[in-house]
């Protein structure tokens, strides 16, 4: 059986690209006893909130009429945001060069939280430029990427 997140994906990538933007991720939660689904979008410039509401009506409406999920659930539509997290090989190959936090389950030499220029991405093992060199952390010790926004 497929899974929640790959059903929507089919059904959501289609309307976002008509919309002029992109799918960048789908997320099927569960906080605080409620189910949410989230669709995350993007686009060259940025998304607005005029671009989720595009995507979000017609989505919608092709997920009322398919009905793949039991039971109820809140939807949403919102930007992957300028510190997105990067989940699949394509998240990773487009940002090749930027700058990257990478969260780990448990320390290594002393940290958790490493941030440096991502290098390489490979079956899930992560390399970043740091301060004292090249650094790969292997996929099963990696809990979460996200680009690094400095403020």
């Amino acid at each position: 059986m497929a899974k929640v997140t790959d059903i929507v994906e089919a059904l959501a990538r289609p309307i976002a690209e008509e919309k002029g933007c992109t799918l960048w991720d789908v997320e099927y939660v569960k906080e605080a006893g409620v189910w949410y689904l989230r669709l995350y979008i993007d686009k060259p410039g940025g998304v607005s909130i005029d671009d989720c509401e595009a995507v979000s009506r017609p989505v919608s409406d092709a997920l009322d009429q398919a009905d793949p999920i039991e039971g109820s659930y809140t939807f949403e539509v919102s930007s992957a945001g300028a510190d997105r997290t990067l989940k699949k090989p394509e998240h990773f190959a487009a940002f090749v060069g930027s700058e990257v936090e990478v969260k780990l389950y448990r320390a290594q030499d002393g940290r958790k939280d490493w941030v440096g220029v991502l290098e390489a991405y490979s079956q899930g093992d992560v390399t970043i430029a740091a301060p004292a060199g090249s650094v790969t952390f292997a996929k099963k010790d990696v809990a979460q990427v996200r680009l690094y926004v400095r403020v």
